[in-house]
């Protein structure tokens, strides 16, 4: 109740403040182009820019704030009835320390110049363009006045060439790429930028403190824009995929012929509905270029969280977004949009069949994406897709048929948002639908109907420097009671737990619903000092994993967030950043599930190495999860720190290493991660990173299953213990800047060994030990010919209950070369290998050197893929 009395008065305090004005502001007034309009091959001359209207005076933003640029920058803007223009000036004292890496479009490396568009003058939004030193595009836009969205990429002209003085600049920009309503004179939101990566310095030409709390709202502006009209934008871009796979053949497997081949066409689209809408459609698409998941061992009950990495979906995800949890912890990544729940893998479990054919991902029909922002402040995001029934070809006994294992499937995801008072007030809606077409009792287990939705609500004063967000949600979801059973009893709630009296668990529901929620209060910027609090909350009976994605439910969450930035450089030091938090969290029946502190430092050096380290100290828990729908077990809490230190990236040969360790009280977990990071790039062409990682995890209790012996629970836990090693390896080369090639590979082997199998006892004893009892030798025996553990635990001699031999070796390779050429601007080719090779043992022991040796032995899935897609601009 003080938190949120303290959340009140101080918003009664801000909703009064006047939105303070920046008395500093630059204004640009561009020129209309007269006769032939720049090429924009990066070679500046005077026919094409005349020597009136050139603009300097960048000051550093970092590393020494406030100071004129260390280098003289000049830029000029010109526009047409089509296209804005900008050309750079970019003078250079030592022209040889230029950083000319040659990379892929979007990755920001070398020295560069940007600039930065509010065409919406919303004070919110910015579309950015960059050119590096090498040529090298890249474009994004930046969304809530901070946050930088890299997926959006616009069709456009940029050049860089070398001159006397240093180097030079040209973008040419449609202004069909850019949003902005009809007017007879235009103002725009303006910033322009200069990278010099050798000493990390940014110069802005519209000055802007770093400890500012918002940074498109502080933009100069572009003045005098007339005669301009907003475009519609249409581009169609049809492509044709032809792929072939290798593989292991199974004389058995009649699905397993060792290869297989096929050719696919599909379409996608942006039409400008307005010049401040734009649809996105694709229709059959392919994503056979996109990098694979990295490899992991995932022990728990829990679904991992991976990076969507489709283009369509990537693109614009932001105004999509509905964060259930603030802050960065295990649970940010919670949201009711998840994109890849949308072409995912069939949900069917297919092993009871001796053989089976099945697709690997559910077949996406056709999707359609509708996102802008209209002159009135309302922000826009809608989707609609629609996934194909999937059928497995399968074998059981010798009889063979075709089954459902995915039925049609719809997906909608609707956001909208409005702006008030030029961003500084924001209010809006989310709302997603899942409605699936189950026609076979065997996917009953599917919810038929799943619908989230929340509103949020976010207000910012005194120059945006404090904030309130305010976030509520709900779920429902509708299916057969085999359905709505199975979503009681997953690992999200585990409703049937024994001493869950505050849940009410039926198994003969039709339907489930909860809620969810996020009150938080803080300081952004304008000062040394910044802070944040909030209380997030999850219903027992909150679900979105249909169209989201969720880890956790019944749960309140409090936060205590303190920050202190120190920007200006001292003694070898460029900035310093020091971090404090205080979080506790309760089910909804008001138990003390955990508590923990953490105090962490960063800092960047004047030879632009960087060091962090960090201590946390968890107290005990009480965990809900860990019997898997048991009785809650209290667990010893523990210490952690972890420590990283990084050279200088701007040389041709940079590192960074890593530490993180664990160990908990009463002995009960102790866990070690090393991390390393060389990266060699031998010329501006080409790149090579290497990432190995190691890790080590002695734990107490592992969960192995949960048996019964006379109509009780038993739940059987061992000590672990586990070793992993990877080896990620990147490979850039750029041709040009738009032929480049890219490789990743990762070898991967895990290895755990189970050992004092034990099952629990009194899962809230006072003392640690008495929780749990190890099974004696003579209550557990061993099976090696079929690899089974039997257990008498009365000592009778007759089997009470047994399970499988839990030790492992995984073994995974995944690798991926793509070769990406874009030989007109939209339109592209790739030629993609991919390989992956995967094996399991139970042999429990860790062995690096015949572990990698095995690894290489095992048959690999090769797949190779030819893309050609070409853009149509309407």
């Amino acid at each position: 109740m003080r938190l949120l009395f303290f959340i009140s008065l101080m918003l009664l305090i801000g909703i009064n403040q006047i939105f303070a004005v920046n008395d500093s502001l630059k204004s640009y007034t561009p020129s209309r182009v007269t006769g032939n309009p720049p090429v924009a091959d990066g070679i500046i001359n005077e026919l094409e820019w005349p020597d009136d209207g050139w603009d300097s005076g960048f000051v550093q933003q970092k590393p020494s704030e406030g100071q004129p640029g260390s280098q003289k920058t000049s830029f000029k803007i010109m526009y047409d009835n089509d296209h804005i223009y900008v050309a750079f000036k970019v003078q250079e004292t030592e022209p040889e320390k230029i950083s000319r890496r040659l990379s892929r479009r979007d990755e920001m490396e070398g020295d560069m110049v940007g600039i930065q568009f509010d065409s919406y003058f919303d004070k919110t939004t910015a579309f950015f363009f960059w050119v590096t030193a090498a040529g090298v595009k890249i474009d994004g836009v930046n969304v809530d006045g901070n946050e930088s969205d890299m997926s959006w990429d616009a069709v456009w002209s940029g050049r860089s060439a070398s001159s006397s003085s240093g180097w030079t600049a040209e973008m040419r920009i449609p202004l069909s790429q850019l949003r902005f309503s009809h007017a007879e004179i235009h103002t725009w939101g303006l910033q322009v930028i200069r990278y010099i990566q050798r000493h990390d310095e940014v110069d802005i030409w519209q000055p802007i403190p770093r400890d500012a709390s918002n940074w498109v709202s502080r933009f100069g502006t572009l003045e005098g824009l007339r005669g301009i009209e907003p475009k519609r934008q249409i581009e169609l871009m049809p492509y044709l995929v032809a792929s072939t796979e290798r593989y292991e053949k199974e004389e058995s497997n009649p699905f397993r012929t060792g290869k297989s081949s096929a050719i696919s066409a599909g379409f996608d689209g942006k039409i400008g509905i307005t010049n401040n809408m734009i649809l996105d459609f694709t229709i059959n698409p392919d994503f056979g270029q996109v990098e694979a998941d990295p490899s992991e061992v995932n022990l728990t009950a829990f679904e991992s969280y991976f990076d969507e990495k489709r283009p369509f979906f990537v693109e614009g995800r932001n105004i999509l977004s509905f964060g259930v949890t603030p802050g960065d912890n295990e649970s940010s990544s919670d949201n009711l949009f998840y994109s890849r729940r949308i072409g995912r893998s069939p949900h069917r479990d297919l092993s009871d069949y001796d053989y089976y054919e099945a697709p690997a991902n559910t077949t996406i029909l056709g999707a359609f994406k509708l996102t802008g922002k209209t002159s009135k402040g309302w922000s826009v995001g809608v989707l609609e897709s629609i996934t194909s029934r999937e059928k497995a070809e399968v074998i059981i006994s010798e009889k063979q048929e075709k089954v459902d294992i995915e039925p049609v499937t719809n997906y909608f995801i609707g956001r909208l948002q409005k702006d008030f008072n030029k961003g500084t007030t924001k209010f809006g809606g989310m709302f997603t639908a899942v409605n699936r077409d189950i026609d076979d009792a065997a996917m009953n287990n599917l919810h038929k109907s799943a619908y989230t939705g929340g509103i949020d609500f976010n207000h910012t004063w005194k120059d945006r420097t404090y904030y309130l967000n305010i976030k509520g949600m709900f779920s429902h979801v509708i299916g057969d009671t085999s359905a709505i059973k199975a979503t009681q009893e997953a690992s999200a709630r585990y409703f049937q737990r024994p001493d869950a009296s505050y849940i009410s668990y039926d198994p003969t529901r039709k339907s489930l619903s909860g809620h969810a929620g996020i009150v938080e209060f803080g300081k952004g910027g304008s000062g040394n000092w910044r802070y944040t609090t909030w209380i997030n909350w999850r219903s027992p009976g909150f679900e979105i994993n249909d169209a989201g994605f969720q880890r956790r439910s019944d749960d309140i969450f409090q936060v205590i967030w303190v920050g202190y930035r120190y920007y200006k450089p001292f003694n070898i030091f460029k900035e310093i950043n020091l971090n404090f938090n205080q979080w506790s969290g309760w089910d909804f029946g008001m138990n003390n599930r955990y508590s923990g502190i953490n105090m962490s430092a960063s800092s960047r050096f004047v030879n632009q190495w960087s060091y962090s380290i960090g201590l946390n100290r968890d107290f005990a828990q009480r965990s809900n999860y860990i019997l898997r729908g048991g009785p809650a077990m209290l667990l010893p809490g523990g210490n952690s720190v972890w420590s990283s230190l990084s050279t200088d990236y701007s040389r041709k040969f940079s590192a960074g290493a890593s530490l993180s360790m664990f160990e908990g009280d009463e002995n009960s977990n102790n866990f070690l991660n090393l991390k390393l990071r060389l990266t060699w790039t031998p010329m501006n062409a080409l790149n090579i990173s290497i990432q190995p990682f190691y890790s080590k995890n002695n734990t107490l209790l592992q969960y192995i299953e949960t048996n019964q012996m006379q109509g009780e629970d038993r739940y059987i836990f061992a000590s672990l213990d586990q070793e992993t090693i990877g080896v990620p390896l990147r490979i850039n080369y750029g041709i040009t800047p738009e032929l480049t090639i890219q490789y990743y590979g990762q070898p991967f082997i895990s290895a755990g060994k189970y050992t004092s199998y034990k099952m629990i006892t009194d899962p809230k004893a006072d003392k640690y030990q008495d929780r749990f009892r190890n099974y004696s030798e003579a209550q557990l025996s061993y099976n090696s010919e079929d690899e089974v553990y039997n257990v008498d635990e009365d000592l009778n001699e007759t089997e009470d209950y047994s399970f499988d031999k839990p030790d492992f070796n995984a073994f995974y390779f995944i690798s991926n070369l793509v070769i990406r050429w874009e030989y007109l601007p939209g339109s592209s080719v790739y030629l993609v290998w991919s390989q992956k090779r995967s094996d399991t043992q139970t042999l429990g022991m860790f062995r690096p050197g015949p572990d990698m040796e095995h690894l290489s032995t095992i048959y690999p899935h090769n797949v190779f893929l030819i893309k050609v897609s070409y853009r149509l601009g309407v």
